[in-house]
């Protein structure tokens, strides 16, 4: 066994089972959690650039989630957005005696290409109230447990053209619903987390996504418009048509008489 897999195998044994969440984890938290802190970790990028099969996409068409991706590994590729030091999330602390199962969730739920990794997480600073003026002291890091799509798995995509991959997000669906739900729904868990937790490459992908959708409902709108007015002018012609038929027959009957 390698210090790597000790390293999983003891992890919890001590009821210190932290769990960092960074992408679905932040709307949708793992069973039986007791704790959950808004935070960040350093020393990442979060992106979405890991392909999913199981979860918001097909093995036919694969969607897209997002990893995180060393920031010494980032550097040394071309990207369209900056990232920011601090990779905001949520930690979850798991109860010794739930330790196992919880495991055994995560497993089946990140085992499209996720690895497990451990990295230090910085709680959020309390705000000030007016009983304390002064901010509180920075707590105190805490070792968490993070599910990672290393560059070396087969889902890892690598950088992809922002818009793009926001009309691959429209298009895709899988079996845990449509792709986009997913980026929104991270958008919406990033802003809930602090002042300070937006993430300009969700952002974006979130602005492209909805110009996207305002397009296609023109679009649409523009087809039924079109349909109305054909239904409305071939209505105009059946009446035309009806009239040059009872004005034939009138005439007709005036020659007969």
């Amino acid at each position: 066994m390698t210090d790597h897999e000790k390293q999983i195998d003891d992890f919890g044994k001590n009821d210190d089972f932290w769990l960092f969440g960074y992408g679905s984890l932040i709307w949708k938290p793992p069973p039986h959690y007791d704790q959950r802190i808004p935070g960040y970790i350093q020393g990442y990028v979060r992106r979405f650039w890991q392909a999913s099969e199981d979860h918001r996409g097909t093995p036919e068409a694969p969607g897209r989630v997002v990893t995180l991706i060393d920031r010494a590994h980032w550097d040394t590729l071309t990207d369209h957005h900056a990232s920011p030091i601090k990779t905001w999330g949520a930690a979850y602390h798991i109860p010794r005696e739930k330790v196992s199962e919880v495991r055994e969730y995560l497993d089946i739920r990140e085992i499209n290409g996720y690895s497990i990794q451990f990295t230090p997480f910085h709680p959020a600073i309390s705000s000030t109230t007016p009983s304390s003026p002064s901010p509180s002291p920075s707590p105190s890091p805490i070792n968490c447990l993070v599910y990672i799509g290393l560059p070396s798995n087969p889902q890892f995509l690598g950088p992809q053209d922002p818009q793009q991959l926001a009309a691959h997000i429209i298009k895709s669906k899988g079996p845990s619903g449509e792709n986009r739900e997913y980026l929104y729904l991270l958008e919406e868990g990033l802003k809930g987390l602090s002042v300070e937790s937006g993430d300009e490459h969700v952002a974006d992908l979130v602005r492209r996504a909805r110009d996207i959708e305002r397009l296609e409902e023109q679009g649409q709108k523009k087809e039924e418009d079109k349909e109305i007015e054909g239904d409305g002018n071939a209505g105009d012609d059946e009446v035309g048509d009806k009239l040059h038929r009872v004005g034939s027959t009138e005439e007709q009957e005036e020659v007969e008489k």
